[in-house]
């Protein structure tokens, strides 16, 4: 059996924007491209190893939930997953309903491959996940200047050697 923490992370144009120095009376224009364009990431924290998955997706929906746990299932056949995430909308929406069914087979909620428990309504505090999302967003702002791929860089470092 294998315990997931989960959430999303959906980086928005913005989430790179911070504060710089600059030259008094000196106007510093910054261009900025489509800064509604988003991206969202799907992360897990197995809690007993603290190892720490991240997959990137376009958008946060039932698809691709669907396809983020059925990836999870791929990297552990031979274990039933329990996922503990919070109470996003496509969570519960037909899509998940519909994989649960199909995974689990007809099998009580217990013995299913598959499970999930909810976080309590409007409870950030309770997801470590949050904190890592936080961490990388901080991390992004700081450095973002440096090269495009830095997000995806903090967040492959941290799972490689499971510091999160």
């Amino acid at each position: 059996m294998i315990v997931f923490v989960e959430d999303e992370c959906h980086l928005l144009g913005g989430d790179t924007l911070g504060y710089g120095w600059g030259r008094r009376n000196e106007r510093r224009a910054i261009p900025l491209k489509n800064v509604t364009q988003r991206q969202t990431s799907y992360g897990v924290m197995n809690l007993y190893h603290q190892a720490f998955t991240v997959t990137l997706y376009a958008r946060g929906n039932g698809k691709n939930t669907v396809a983020f746990l059925t990836y999870l299932q791929r990297r552990h056949p031979d274990k039933k997953l329990i996922l503990i995430w919070e109470r996003a909308r496509y969570h519960g929406g037909k899509e998940i309903q519909a994989y649960w069914r199909t995974v689990n087979q007809g099998l009580e909620e217990k013995d299913g491959k598959v499970t999930w428990l909810l976080f309590a309504p409007n409870a950030p505090d309770q997801n470590p996940v949050e904190d890592i999302w936080l961490q990388g967003k901080n991390f992004l702002r700081r450095h973002f200047y440096e090269n495009k791929t830095v997000l995806r860089w903090f967040l492959w470092s941290r799972t490689q050697i499971g510091i999160m």
